[in-house]
């Protein structure tokens, strides 16, 4: 068996949840690859809205198995709350929910330094969740990081030598006052590492290729987007992970030659959260009716999200490096009053004209658009392929021969009764 991967092909926020949610049934193992939890994965059923940080979106389908993989990385506190959260509906996950011993703990102090060089940035600050994501990431990579494993054997030990180190860090480099913070991170911290030993802790690796060898199906769920990724995305405005495809390889311990499909989700127009160039940015009528339609606010941080078109550039670059075997478009339904619909289809870079994104998205880029007709009727109550307008199946046609991949599900609404399989 080989690993399907879905993923996000724009600046995060994409609906990755959602679909993870309705395709699991075709899987027996749903997988997180990557990132922390500054995902936000929002699934909607039953009349019910339900947001997800670290544990993978297939924990609600029954008789599911959910991994934390290696590359992810995790804050025990938001762990113990997602937990919390999930058994106030009646379902112990105990059973089916499974963490890498690999993965790396998020530290109070982590929180601390993603907050100390966030400030110290001013003017030039990256838009950090300011969770502790990226010093823990770089605590990795500058191998002093905890792991997982690690509150299994000498913890206390390991614990205070790294967050000692991280002091040093605060008051020396940073002149950052801690203390008080410290002290109220660290107790909920350290409590939370109880919830933490309740699951089981495994050598994911060996245990997701033995399944696979079984013939068990597994899907990797990717966070964040493409265009956020360490080394493709749109740097330095980035997170601190590989959001492509070949991270599902190194956040799993799985071969190259074991990736199956490629899932990419995109939304049908484009959004960003915090900082960083956007070419299709809008900041005009249409760029407040597509925030107000799409309720385009951060499901972790709450942050408004800056929105604009359709960028035919930037899609086509992320199904290059992602190998995107399928497409899934969401949020079509929120173009539903647009009398006219733009897709950017070429940047234009002082005065000469290219479809290849850019090494560096500069403020002398300008977008060139094309315009296609609204489809001015209300989707979200649509339950076929047959009943989409005209206007949209045009729309998607006009996408799909730009990029030469096909779109084969179309999401009209937050539900999951509310998306529809076109091929």
């Amino acid at each position: 068996m080989k690993v399907d991967v879905l993923l996000g092909l724009q600046w995060g926020d994409e609906g990755k949840g959602k679909l993870v949610d309705v395709l699991t049934p075709q899987y027996d193992v749903i997988s997180r690859f990557q990132g922390g939890p500054n995902a936000g994965h929002t699934l909607e059923f039953n009349n019910i809205k339900h947001v997800l940080h670290t544990i993978p979106s297939g924990i609600f389908r029954e008789n599911k198995m959910n991994l934390i993989g290696n590359g992810v990385v995790m804050d025990p506190v938001i762990f113990k709350k997602e937990i919390e959260g999930i058994e106030k509906l009646g379902i112990d996950i105990t059973k089916t929910l499974i963490i890498s011993k690999k993965a790396h703990l998020i530290l109070p102090s982590h929180r601390l330094l993603d907050a100390a060089s966030e400030a110290a940035k001013g003017k030039a600050k990256i838009g950090s969740t300011l969770k502790g994501i990226g010093p823990t990431y770089r605590d990795k990579i500058g191998r002093d990081g905890l792991r997982v494993g690690d509150i299994l054997h000498n913890f206390e030990e390991k614990y205070q030598k790294l967050v000692s180190q991280h002091i040093e860090l605060l008051e020396k480099y940073y002149q950052y006052d801690y203390k008080e913070t410290l002290e109220s991170y660290e107790k909920e911290w350290l409590a939370s590492i109880e919830t933490l030993r309740k699951f089981q802790l495994v050598d994911s690796d060996h245990m997701l290729n033995q399944m696979m060898k079984e013939g068990k199906s597994v899907i990797a769920e990717g966070a964040q987007g493409t265009l956020l990724d360490v080394d493709f995305g749109s740097y330095p405005f980035v997170t601190s992970s590989n959001t492509i495809s070949a991270g599902a390889c190194t956040g799993l311990g799985i071969a190259p030659n074991k990736i199956g499909n490629v899932f990419g989700i995109f939304k049908a127009y484009c959004t960003r959260v915090g900082m960083g160039p956007f070419p299709t940015e809008l900041f005009d009528a249409d760029g407040k009716a597509l925030r107000d339609f799409g309720h385009e606010f951060g499901s972790t941080t709450g942050r408004e999200r800056r929105c604009g078109w359709l960028d035919l550039v930037a899609l086509k670059y992320a199904i290059m490096v992602n190998g995107a075997t399928e497409l899934i478009m969401m949020k079509a339904d929120v173009l539903d009053t647009f009398d006219q619909i733009k897709v950017c289809t070429k940047y234009k870079i002082d005065g000469e004209e290219t479809v290849d994104f850019p090494y560096e998205i500069t403020e002398s880029l300008e977008p060139v658009y094309e315009s296609l007709p609204g489809w001015k009727c209300d989707l979200t109550g649509v339950t076929s392929k047959e009943a989409l307008p005209k206007e949209l199946n045009d729309y998607v046609k006009f996408i799909e021969d730009y990029i030469d991949v096909p779109v084969t599900i179309v999401s009209v609404g937050p539900n999951r009764d509310q998306t529809i399989r076109i091929k």
